[in-house]
């Protein structure tokens, strides 16, 4: 089992910036295609960013250019470091793994792992 666990969510104002982490920790093998989703209140999970275990990234077409995902194996951590924040930002931010593909996929349904969240809130 692998269990992942986000921290770094917290309140900022419009144009600032955080850095969230995901720490895994069971299957210490981190070596595989690790993602970041949102949830807004009643609204469907989304797709972020995602990293491959080659290191090639995928971005949401909203986030491109302000977000930044990247990993570490050696500390079994993700990151994704968010700077110019907006308030069209705030959501949960969830981490997940897919042990099964080498590519990236944005469907939240074909993750295998997933964290309990951390809140971001962007206010304006």
């Amino acid at each position: 089992q692998v269990q992942l666990v986000e921290s770094g969510g917290g309140l900022v104002q419009a144009g600032g910036s955080l850095r969230l982490s995901c720490a895994a920790s069971g299957r210490t093998d981190m070596s595989y295609t690790m993602g970041w989703f949102r949830q807004a209140p009643g609204k469907e999970r989304v797709f972020v960013a995602g990293i491959s275990s080659s290191n090639f990234t995928k971005y949401e077409d909203s986030v491109k250019g302000r977000f930044t995902i990247s990993r570490d194996n050696a500390k079994n951590t993700v990151y994704l470091q968010m700077n110019n924040l907006n308030p069209e930002d705030t959501a949960v931010y969830l981490c997940a793994g897919d042990p099964r593909r080498a590519y990236i996929t944005t469907y939240p349904t074909r993750y295998d792992y997933w964290g309990q969240g951390t809140q971001v809130t962007v206010s304006s």
